[in-house]
């Protein structure tokens, strides 16, 4: 039977294990216990001081090679986009400081910023799609010619409609004003050519039958219906695929009255090269979720690139990341260029290089994420030299022929 010294003998036996569990805590454990959490301590204040340390440090590297950069920016720059059209493509999200510091960038190079075309939300989200494929029907003037998803035809058409018609307009404008002996002229040059020998030929006929009459109407006959000929067909070439009907700046139109672009200035058929701005921070605001959104994006830029000689896409490390835009892209060894440091100015010049680059070969991956080819690229791309400078060689070499020259730099600006 338990009694009350049963009792007793227990709650003494606890109050001494609880004194005897003291005295231990205070005296013989407590010295290293605190030494070795005093020491962990330490270690971890010191570790983040040497962190911050060499935070502070890649900091003013960092301000220091931007300090370079601006310095030597107009020597690796100079002439590397001459006279060549540059439309400014910025997606939902994209730092609106990134693509004005881009824009002026492109002045550096002896470029010129045609326009801006800024994808809306709209244009990423799933349910538009039927819509954005729909509307690209439409418009297109070759819609059997469009394939993949409804977002590659859409980029590939908002693609020919930036595209420049430049060289096109250039070949269709020199066939129709060259002469039977090569030497350039007029529509009316050409057509009073065609008028003179039919006329000729007609008044000879005429003569041989002695008909003299017959040979002043056949003569006139001729002449009217040569000229009239000619006029034409020089006007057809020299509207290039103007003459087809088709109108670049109605597409662009179609698109923004559609909610899915906003359009500025007139980059309608004047695009050789286009400059895409990617999300900041790897995510766009728009479409179902972020590597939904980034891989139409990605799409929209392979597109792009089908159509206009060179594309880059510049964006910020963690678009390089994860589900981020440019990380998509290197995944899928896209044919554009892609630059990760876009957020400083050594990497707008970089994006500039890698634009440059594009117009004659593949595009490379360039920054400090996963995938690069390296931080810029190597070697650098040479500049193209002026229309003025092309013209100036070509009337030292031959005395004045501008023609040379003229194919040499529509070859250049004509990419790979």
């Amino acid at each position: 039977m338990i009694d009350f010294r049963y009792h007793l003998v227990s709650i003494i036996a606890v109050f001494l294990a609880l004194t005897v569990g003291l005295v231990l805590g205070t005296t013989m454990l407590q010295d290293p216990l605190l030494n070795t959490l005093q020491s962990e301590t330490d270690d971890l204040r010191g570790q983040t001081e040497e962190l911050r340390t060499e935070r502070d440090v890649a900091d003013k590297v960092n301000a220091g090679a931007d300090e370079m950069a601006e310095a030597v920016s107009k020597d690796m720059l100079d002439g590397l986009l001459t006279d060549l059209g540059v439309a400014v493509v910025a997606a939902p999200g994209a730092d609106p400081k990134m693509a004005d510091a881009l824009a002026e960038r492109v002045e550096e190079a002896d470029g010129e910023v045609v326009g801006r075309v800024q994808i809306t939300e709209a244009f990423l989200e799933g349910e538009k799609a039927t819509f954005v494929d729909e509307l690209t029907l439409q418009i297109a003037h070759q819609p059997e010619d469009l394939t993949g998803s409804p977002y590659e035809k859409a980029g590939a058409e908002i693609g020919r409609a930036l595209a420049s018609t430049e060289e096109d307009e250039d070949t269709g404008a020199g066939d129709g004003a060259e002469s039977g002996d090569g030497e350039p002229g007029t529509a009316s040059d050409g057509a009073s050519d065609g008028a003179s020998d039919d006329a000729s030929d007609d008044a000879s006929d005429g003569a041989s039958d002695g008909a003299s009459d017959d040979a002043s109407d056949g003569a006139s006959d001729g002449a009217s219906d040569d000229a009239s000929d000619g006029a034409s067909d020089a006007e057809s070439d020299d509207r290039g695929d103007g003459g087809s009907g088709y109108d670049p700046a109605a597409v662009l139109e179609a698109f923004s009255e559609g909610g899915l672009i906003v359009v500025e200035d007139d980059p309608a058929g004047a695009a050789d090269a286009v400059l895409v701005v990617a999300p900041a921070a790897g995510a766009s605001p728009g479409g179902d979720d972020p590597k939904t959104a980034n891989a139409v994006l990605g799409a929209l830029a392979s597109a792009l690139h089908e159509e206009v000689d060179a594309v880059a896409v510049a964006g910020d490390g963690p678009s390089a990341r994860g589900d981020g835009m440019l990380a998509q892209a290197r995944a899928e060894e896209s044919a554009f260029a892609t630059v990760d440091v876009a957020t400083r100015p050594m990497g707008e010049i970089i994006t500039i290089l890698a634009l440059a680059e594009n117009l004659e070969e593949d595009g490379g991956a360039y920054g400090i994420g996963e995938g690069v080819r390296g931080f810029l690229p190597d070697p650098l791309p040479e500049r193209i030299e002026s229309s003025d400078e092309e013209s100036s060689d070509g009337r030292t070499s031959d005395g004045g022929g501008g023609d040379g020259a003229d194919e040499a730099r529509r070859a250049d600006r004509g990419g790979k």
